[in-house]
């Protein structure tokens, strides 16, 4: 069973806050993770003249007696570890946003916590990065695999593979 967390970030050195989130991730994992490529991504539904984001997904294999809700709080936790501060605006620039995607197949509708991600589906930011590690993952409620959902979205997001200069 995987876990699929989505990573983000548009604030401050957005390449360390992401390489340094992963390796702290890797040790959430009880085998190898799997990781994406970063993604340069144009900000979705964020306040005017927000950066640009970078994006990757990762797939971490969750420890024993661990649970989608226990996992959603330490992504929380290293969420401010790495400096992000409580909302004052919805979806401001944050150094590290850490959205937990799916649990294996588990389906969580709560105040807390909603599983599948309700908009992992529509969104090129996670759909691209995650078609790289697993392209044949169908997300829980959904009938296609997350590479048809990617092939077949209608979005104007803007969304690349990065590359350091």
């Amino acid at each position: 069973m995987l876990a699929i967390v989505a990573l983000g970030s548009n604030l401050g050195n957005t390449r360390e806050n992401l390489f340094r989130a992963i390796l702290q991730l890797g040790d959430l994992s009880d085998g190898p993770v799997l990781k994406s490529s970063l993604w340069q991504t144009t900000p979705v539904d964020c306040p005017p003249d927000s950066p640009s984001f970078l994006n990757a997904v990762i797939g971490l294999v969750p420890q024993k007696g661990e649970t989608p809700e226990t996992l959603f709080a330490k992504l929380q936790e290293l969420e401010k570890k790495n400096g992000r501060q409580p909302k004052k605006i919805l979806n401001e620039a944050r150094p590290l946003d850490l959205d937990l995607i799916a649990f294996g197949d588990e389906i969580r509708s709560s105040p807390q916590l909603t599983l599948p991600h309700p908009r992992a589906h529509q969104r090129r930011f996670v759909l691209a990065p995650l078609v790289e590690i697993a392209p044949g993952l169908i997300l829980p409620g959904q009938t296609k695999t997350v590479a048809q959902l990617l092939a077949g979205l209608a979005s104007r997001e803007q969304c690349e593979i990065f590359h350091d200069a």
